[in-house]
């Protein structure tokens, strides 16, 4: 008897544990995710230029400049939990990038038809690019926990 009230004790607490921690780990990694992303906004756009602007090297200074113009670019799509993108085409290859500011991001890459052609994903916030080698006609279909972004970047050969 004593063994069994023991028993049903720690279980009680494992579960209270398990319960009451869950949440407070995931709103840990949120704010990690939020903490990343606001870093990389909040870097001094004048500061960032003049830095580009002082390289002597040609190509390193375009390199700069160019990095700097993705990194300022607005997104192509902005948003919060899931939404599916109207059909959009690509005539050259492009950089997909996507950030996610919360635990579970998932990202579909579809065709004009709505068949997966491939699947993304983010735990516990962050960025990721994939490249989308073939010029055709595609959507995405989101499934976000927080605020999302998604940039679609030409890529020049």
């Amino acid at each position: 008897m004593v063994v069994r009230i023991i028993g049903k004790f720690f279980s009680s607490v494992i579960l209270s544990v398990v319960l009451v921690s869950t949440p407070v780990f995931l709103s840990k990694l949120e704010a990690e995710a939020n903490e990343q992303t606001e870093t990389k906004k909040h870097i001094n756009p004048s500061k960032a230029l003049q830095q580009c602007r002082l390289k002597k090297d040609d190509k390193e200074r375009l390199s700069c400049f160019d990095e700097l113009a993705r990194r300022f670019a607005p997104p192509t799509y902005k948003g919060r939990l899931g939404t599916v993108t109207d059909n959009f085409t690509l005539k050259e290859p492009h950089l997909l990038r996507y950030r996610s500011q919360g635990v579970i991001f998932v990202l579909y890459l579809r065709d004009k038809e709505g068949n997966v052609l491939q699947n993304f994903h983010i735990g516990g916030g962050g960025e990721k690019d994939y490249l989308i080698k073939k010029p055709g006609i595609y959507s995405l279909k989101i499934h976000g926990s927080a605020s999302w972004e998604i940039w679609l970047d030409p890529i020049k050969n």
